[in-house]
């Protein structure tokens, strides 16, 4: 590497390298950065935090109704969520069609049941 130090008071204060150099060291910097991100990832799985497939995240993303989604991901019937959450079935029909709004309480209830965080469930 070749840089030119430029000092201030005698003390080295900045560092000048050719372009092509710095863009080899931001690269550098970023893939080691993916490194510590990917083994942070990988330590997060291993420690049972929960992860998630493609399929599910395309469904939340693409605007599907979030309490359907997860409720199909978690293997629940709208009958089985219903009784989770203490409401009736049919409120669940309508909260998955659009029909009903979501109260905060409401809300806790089904991230609860789905355990899920609530945020999960908003936005």
């Amino acid at each position: 590497m070749s840089a030119q130090i430029i000092e201030q008071s005698g003390k080295p204060e900045y560092a000048v390298v050719p372009w092509d150099e710095w863009q080899a060291i931001m690269e550098r910097l970023e893939e080691l950065q993916d490194i510590v991100d990917a083994d942070a990832a990988k330590a997060a799985i291993r420690g049972g935090e929960e992860t998630f497939p493609a399929e599910l995240v395309d469904r939340l993303l693409s605007g599907e109704n979030k309490v359907r989604v997860w409720r199909e991901y978690r293997g629940l019937t709208a009958a089985r969520l219903a009784e989770l959450a203490g409401v009736t079935p049919a409120a669940i029909s309508q909260i998955e069609s659009g029909k009903r709004g979501l109260s905060v309480d409401l809300l806790k209830k089904l991230a609860e049941a789905l355990r899920l965080d609530l945020d999960d469930l908003v936005g």
